[in-house]
């Protein structure tokens, strides 16, 4: 034992936990560029919409593997090009002047790099492992989010509304996947799957979802997109009133819009059209709609960062909410009646 202890080269280990110690960092820049909260939203809306899509089908496991790994891939390559695309304005910000890129961490380029890749890479798993349908979609959301979105943050206040398409389309990416569900089913389609209303119904509950979401977040964080030169509506708007309204109005616009999920995705069978989507799903989903409705009014009442940090927080516990009174409505208690 001894002998062996001898042996041991203590500036062999030394180079290389160095270097582990290398990669380790280089992993966990990958990471935060990612931006990994925003990925498992993503994955999340994409699994719900694949789920939804695929009722009353046999599914494959591979697509939905493939399905869910491209979709993180995806979005990790919009969120680095992003952050790439950013780095001056991003260093400008408190909230984000810390990020790989604007510290030093890592250069502009390699964040480019980091995106692209990862983007070729989760657009090829769509196309191959499940749809190219659903890689179509997927393409279409990066490049929305790159080329319009993240420019137009520092030209009109209405690039919230662009943003909100590609924060939108991840639904579609699961629904056009869940064509290819089905094992032995053509995955062409897929592309005839895009035009149904089921899957733009999902796509319209996330598009208004987002919009009193990010009016919270920019209100609370106002300064900061102010210094960094984006021209989001609180930003223009000093005394609120503008953010607010938009806030009430758009959450209000929530509640009818969660429903259409229930009328418009159906269960084609041999004798006819069946209903996925019931009361009780209908009910969680009006009486979240009506919970954020009254976040929203508390915040034109009172103008104050408390009360839109209450809208944030219901905004964030009311996705969650009615995503899973979906699933639970469809798959549990639409099957016991």
């Amino acid at each position: 034992m001894a002998q062996f202890d001898q042996s041991i080269n203590p500036h062999a280990l030394d180079a290389r936990a160095s270097r582990w110690a290398v990669v380790r960092e280089h992993l966990a820049v990958l990471i935060e560029l990612s931006k990994p909260g925003i990925v498992r939203m993503v994955v999340v809306a994409t699994a719900v919409g694949y789920l939804i899509g695929s009722i009353g089908a046999v599914p494959d496991l591979w697509v939905a593997v493939f399905c869910l790994v491209g979709t993180a891939l995806s979005a990790a390559g919009a969120n680095a090009l992003n952050q790439a695309a950013e780095v001056e304005r991003d260093s400008c910000m408190r909230r984000t002047a810390s990020r790989p890129i604007p510290i030093g961490r890592v250069s502009r380029r390699v964040g480019y790099f980091a995106g692209i890749a990862f983007s070729i890479a989760g657009v090829a798993m769509l196309w191959f492992g499940a749809t190219p349908a659903a890689a179509v979609v997927s393409l279409a959301t990066i490049s929305s989010y790159v080329l319009f979105y993240t420019p137009l943050k520092a030209v009109t206040p209405l690039s919230t509304l662009v943003g909100a398409i590609p924060g939108a389309l991840p639904p579609l990416v699961g629904w056009a996947a869940a064509s290819g569900a089905v094992v032995g089913e053509p995955g062409t389609s897929a592309w005839q799957r895009l035009l149904d209303p089921g899957g733009w119904s999902l796509f319209a509950l996330m598009f208004v979802w987002q919009i009193p979401h990010v009016m919270a977040i920019s209100w609370k964080y106002r300064d900061d997109y102010a210094a960094g030169g984006y021209r989001v509506l609180p930003s223009v708007d000093p005394t609120g009133i503008k953010t607010a309204r938009a806030s009430v109005i758009w959450a209000a616009t929530l509640i009818p819009v969660s429903i259409l999920p229930a009328v418009t995705i159906v269960r084609h069978g041999e004798t006819g059209d069946s209903s996925v989507l019931g009361l009780t799903y209908v009910v969680i989903a009006s009486v979240c709609g009506i919970v954020m409705s009254w976040s929203t009014l508390e915040f034109l009442r009172e103008r104050t960062n408390k009360r839109a940090l209450v809208v944030f927080i219901v905004s964030i516990l009311y996705l969650p909410a009615v995503l899973a009174a979906m699933l639970i409505d469809a798959f549990i208690v639409h099957r016991l009646w």
